[in-house]
């Protein structure tokens, strides 16, 4: 489940210059419900909960997660957003309960005393939005869930007939057929935020793909690789551990060590030697950074190794159609 920390990060950076070079051929048109959970504050003239706290505007930032995600795939991830859903009040619990604006901003205060169990009614959200209907009828393909902080939110889940972990357990819905994947953000956090969410679908659908593979045959163990687990085998890591990192979300980690990144741009030719690498390659302990940088080293070519398709953005993006 999303731990959301108290407090606020700094706006992100400004994104570095990636391997736009490497885009392959026909982007994935992916159309997006986003349903914002964002109550009105009553006696603030009619101010919503993120601007009353100070947080940040949902809409900027689904704005700011499209264009990176557009950018660090090479024009491979195109999301365009054809329903959107502003709820005046906070996502249901599973258990059927819900915050009033009291309740939740006392406990904000007093840094404690949230509602456990935290889990979000999703059956209960899904069904009053017709998700699950315009998911069968092909009208989106993807769900976004934008709350507070102790919204109930997993950052990923997986729904539909065949649906596998995705950071969190398949989601089993009457009626749904075809998988799908329900993205759960925050707008008390950044776009780095967002894009660690999507880091680890990535890393739960790829390590899917792979898992009957052993040795070097399993290219997503390589490409997961630093140096603390891999002395001197360093590849790209995965989203909480940079090449140099020794421990979680140690991506600033100025420790320099040897590294095959380089290779994953020419994959599935990895002959590329592996090099010294720093932490300035990868954004300097910048989240958002370090995440554009690792999603932009993601394979996305034609043609097949193995049985696996050369392009992992499909099977991330499109679960429905290739996993």
């Amino acid at each position: 489940m999303l731990n959301w920390l108290f407090g606020r990060r700094p706006e992100p950076a400004a994104p570095p210059l990636l391997r736009a070079d490497r885009a392959a051929a026909d982007p994935f048109e992916l159309r997006v419900q986003l349903i914002i959970h964002n109550p009105i504050i009553a006696p603030t003239g009619g101010r919503r909960l993120s601007q009353h706290m100070g947080w940040r505007d949902p809409d900027d930032l689904a704005r700011q997660y499209i264009a990176d995600m557009r950018q660090c795939s090479g024009g491979m991830a195109h999301y365009t957003i054809v329903e959107r859903h502003e709820v005046d009040g906070y996502p249901p619990k599973a258990d059927g309960f819900s915050y009033d604006n009291a309740g939740y901003l006392g406990a904000w205060q007093r840094h404690g005393g949230f509602h456990q169990p935290d889990a979000a009614d999703y059956r209960r959200i899904l069904a009053q939005f017709g998700s699950v209907a315009k998911i069968e009828a092909s009208l989106i393909d993807e769900v976004w869930l934008f709350a507070c902080p102790y919204g109930g939110y997993y950052e990923s889940q997986m729904a539909g007939e065949g649906a596998v972990w995705c950071n969190a357990p398949p989601l089993a819905l009457p009626g749904a057929r075809q998988r799908f994947v329900i993205m759960g953000f925050s707008y008390e956090r950044d776009v780095g935020c967002m894009l660690e969410n999507f880091g680890h679908r990535v890393e739960s659908i790829m390590a899917h793909v792979y898992r009957d593979r052993r040795g070097t045959a399993n290219l997503w163990e390589r490409f997961t690789r630093y140096d603390q687990g891999a002395p001197g085998q360093a590849e790209c890591g995965n989203v909480h551990f940079a090449p140099s990192s020794q421990h979680d979300y140690d991506w600033g980690n100025r420790r320099e060590v040897r590294c095959g990144a380089d290779a994953w741009y020419t994959f599935p030719d990895l002959s590329a030697p592996a090099r010294p690498m720093r932490c300035t390659e990868w954004g300097d302990g910048d989240m958002r950074l370090h995440h554009l940088w690792w999603l932009d080293h993601l394979p996305r070519v034609a043609g097949s190794t193995d049985g696996v398709r050369n392009n992992w953005w499909a099977y991330a993006l499109r679960p429905d159609r290739y996993l």
